[in-house]
């Protein structure tokens, strides 16, 4: 069997490593245009800020991939042929396969502003952006980053080690809108006030202004501000790498690549899996597209199996998710939405230093079972929390055994009480009220 790779990030690398398992005699090939080698794309960011070296976000060293005899190919793959089972590359003849894993990956979402072709303006998602954004931001005094969420904050941290002025434009009313509840996102806002980074909530971009040599000098906000800049960074989310896809019109696409449960795509012996797929059909209260690094291992791993005979449905589990706002780390599991679904009910609790909190949902009508939890400054125990929510403990049950999900012994040793009696006091208002 010949198993082609488009992609050599975790989803790519995790399917290649298992395929390996499973088939010692396979021949496997990866194709990605963006490095020749696999690389941990979280870990951009520390090497922007003089943490790691950019050898050092190499998860396998250069001897790995031959000894484990799997073929490395530096290009773009331009056309897919499913009737003829090849794909055309950049710099070679066509690639012949048995079995195709589509891990195509995401790519940066843009608005079509006026400006954003300017010099100094970018995304933030691949080992090429940061080495661009490395040139643009050397010797700048002011950058603008334009959205909120994850790729928004990580961004402002990495230019704000660097000593530039920061200015963050995001439309929601407060950090991460559409996720976290507003007393999280005040934590968040918290450290972005501590840091000497300026927020304008509520605000938009409408325009990237540039000089005579092409380089952007300002942006205009949707409120008519201009606000003079070096840089801007686009941090406006990302959606499925449907490039490779759209030269097949066998592949089935709406925002992603369409698979079944299998992860297979409606050509035959062709699969997808990571950023760029869409689940046809999600199990109950899941997503059909997961942009996640965890679920892009898993669905890696999962698709693997079936493409080595093994049909195995793919079943990512409760939702995982963790993040680090400057200082604050964040974890959550389950479903913690921004607003509360209709019969769900929330205990939350807060430090007065308001550097750690804790937030726990549950359907009262369901036994009161555990259905999510946010954790701010506080680490939880993976595996605890995912056995809670798998099989619906009743949030009774969670806070007597609540020290079992806890990194630190000596912070639930001297909060654990308070915890305890605040969440009790309010499970007891709840009954009251209901």
């Amino acid at each position: 069997m010949h198993l082609v790779i488009i992609g050599n990030g975790i989803t790519g690398v995790s399917c290649a490593l298992a395929v390996r398992r499973l088939r010692p005699k396979a021949r496997i090939t990866l194709v990605s245009d963006e490095t020749p080698h696999h690389y941990s794309r979280t870990a951009l960011m520390y090497v922007y800020m003089g943490h790691l070296r950019p050898q050092d976000i190499k998860p396998y060293g250069d001897w790995f991939w031959p000894e484990n005899r799997l073929e490395l190919v530096h290009a773009t793959a331009t056309a897919l042929d499913t009737a003829r089972k090849t794909v055309a590359l950049s710099n070679g003849p066509h690639l012949a396969y048995d079995q195709l894993l589509l891990a195509t990956g995401s790519v940066s979402r843009t608005f079509d502003w006026p400006g954003q072709h300017l010099t100094g303006v970018q995304s933030l998602y691949s080992l090429p952006d940061l080495e661009q954004m490395h040139r643009h931001t050397h010797g700048i005094r002011h950058a603008v980053v334009v959205g909120g969420g994850l790729i928004g904050i990580e961004l402002a941290e990495m230019l704000h080690s660097r000593g530039i002025a920061v200015t963050m434009l995001v439309r929601d009313a407060h950090y991460w809108g559409a996720v976290l509840p507003p007393a999280e996102a005040e934590l968040v806002d918290l450290q972005l006030r501590q840091h000497q980074i300026e927020v304008r909530y509520r605000t938009g971009l409408a325009e990237i202004v540039g000089d005579a040599d092409g380089r952007v000098r300002a942006v205009r906000t949707s409120t008519g501000e201009e606000i003079e800049c070096q840089w801007v960074g686009l941090a406006t989310g990302v959606a499925p790498n449907l490039g490779l896809a759209a030269t097949c019109p066998a592949l089935a696409t709406d925002r992603g690549i369409l698979v079944d449960e299998y992860l297979q795509t409606s050509a035959p012996d062709v699969y997808a899996a990571g950023d760029c797929a869409q689940l046809r059909q999600p199990a109950a209260g899941e997503v059909p597209i997961e942009q996640l690094w965890y679920t892009g291992r898993m669905q890696g791993e999962t698709v693997a199996h079936t493409i080595c005979g093994q049909p195995t449905r793919y079943r990512r589990g409760p939702w995982f998710n963790s993040a680090k706002f400057f200082q604050l780390e964040y974890q959550t599991y389950g479903r913690v939405p921004a607003i509360l679904e209709l019969g769900e009910e929330s205990c939350y609790w807060q430090h007065p230093n308001a550097r750690q909190a804790l937030r726990i949902n549950f359907r009262p009508a369901q036994n009161h079972a555990v259905t999510g939890v946010n954790a701010m400054g506080i680490r939880q125990r993976h595996e605890v929390w995912e056995g809670w929510l798998r099989t619906g403990t009743p949030v009774q049950e969670v806070l007597r055994q609540l020290g079992k999900a806890n990194f630190d012994p000596e912070f639930f040793r001297r909060h654990e009480a308070d915890i305890i009696r605040s969440f009790t006091q309010q499970l007891a208002a709840l009954r009251t009220t209901h």
